[in-house]
């Protein structure tokens, strides 16, 4: 049974159907959102081989003509080089105002290709049919797009709104394990941020979500959905509660850039990890009651997320290396950094007033 979630844009609002199978009926879904029947599918050469020609077979079922561009998989293609060739693919094909462009891939993909998508000829529309746990929860909802830069993830970019996200649960099934644990550390997020609720659905049914379960995944992946349409249509460029979406992420996107970008640390690894240092930090501060610590401790190890950086050789990193990163984080205003902090599980909140040497100490492992 097929699910919607619209994320209400006044003009721009779209549709996110969440179901399985539905890469066999896409065509059917691009119908309604075409201008005319034409669109160019960007997509890596690992979705390329498992689902491309599912999506084209359908598409020609539906009297759509597809053309393909099928990039080199993996976090270093989000780079200016790729967005060139990417651009310059499109326009050799005469990709106009009037037709789509289609994301079919992860998080990579997505944002690519929408980041292309947001500045060729001024803007051209495109759909996101995401094939990742983490890109069907996060990155293919709410418009953000972007490339990394050797200073850090994510630094170059626009907010370009998809038309419409698919999100086909069947495609997780072809995916590493580690891929998919990845993305569950997305969707514990929700639950840490803002639904307590969730948090404890997920206890009792991560597991299944993770070992392929199609309800659960359905029901996580709306769950996570409806969260962010929530936050998205309420805050669409984080000025205020749409930064509550970083949880774990200052400390996360520090890690990984530390790392390189080179596949020694998945994103929703990083945001695991760094979801624990934010509780961590809170108990410290006095902000969250430690047993809350521990229960996303235990359930981040229960289902075989990492938890501190050790966990994927990144000890040992200076505080200072960490600092730095942290510095050119696009959450800073005026100089200081802003932080997601927590109260308890489901009670995150924005703030500014963490001192940088408290973050430093505990960075560095000092007692407090």
């Amino acid at each position: 049974m097929n699910r919607t979630v619209n994320v209400a844009l006044g003009a721009r609002s779209y549709d996110i159907v969440i179901g399985s199978d539905l890469l066999t009926g896409a065509g059917a879904h691009l119908q309604a959102v075409l201008k005319r029947p034409r669109t160019v599918i960007v997509t890596d050469e690992h979705v390329a081989a498992t689902h491309l020609e599912t999506v084209q077979a359908s598409c020609r079922a539906g009297g759509i003509d597809s053309a393909a561009i099928v990039l080199p998989p993996g976090e270093g293609t989000k780079c200016f080089a790729e967005l060139e060739k990417l651009c310059a693919a499109l326009v050799d094909r005469q990709v106009g105002r009037d037709d789509m462009i289609v994301a079919l891939g992860g998080g990579v993909i997505g944002d690519l290709a929408g980041f292309a998508a947001s500045i060729l000829r001024r803007g051209v529309d495109f759909i996101q049919v995401p094939t990742t746990l983490l890109s069907q929860v996060d990155s293919s909802v709410g418009g953000k797009t972007a490339i990394n830069v050797p200073q850090g993830k994510n630094l170059i970019g626009a907010f370009h709104q998809p038309r419409l996200v698919l999100a086909d649960v069947a495609t997780l099934e072809t995916l590493p394990k580690r891929e998919v644990l990845a993305g569950y550390a997305e969707v514990v997020k929700y639950g840490l941020l803002g639904d307590p609720g969730f948090f404890e659905w997920l206890e009792v049914n991560g597991k299944s979500v993770i070992e392929g379960d199609r309800h659960a995944r359905i029901e996580a992946v709306a769950r996570s959905c409806e969260a962010k349409a929530r936050i998205v249509a309420a805050d669409e460029r984080e000025s205020g509660e749409r930064a509550l979406l970083n949880l774990g992420h200052t400390f996360g996107h520090a890690l990984e850039a530390e790392a390189g970008f080179d596949g020694t640390l998945l994103h929703g690894e990083g945001v695991a990890i760094g979801m624990m240092q934010a509780f961590e930090l809170s108990v410290r501060l006095g902000l969250c009651p430690g047993q809350d610590a521990e229960r996303v401790r235990r359930h981040f190890e229960s289902v075989g997320l990492p938890v501190r950086p050790a966990d994927r050789g990144l000890d040992g990193v200076p505080a200072d290396r960490l600092m730095d990163h942290m510095a050119q984080d696009k959450k800073v205003r005026d100089g200081r950094l802003t932080f997601i902090m927590v109260r308890r599980i489901g009670e995150a909140f924005v703030t500014r007033d963490i001192a940088a040497n408290a973050v430093h100490d505990y960075l560095s492992g000092k007692v407090a």
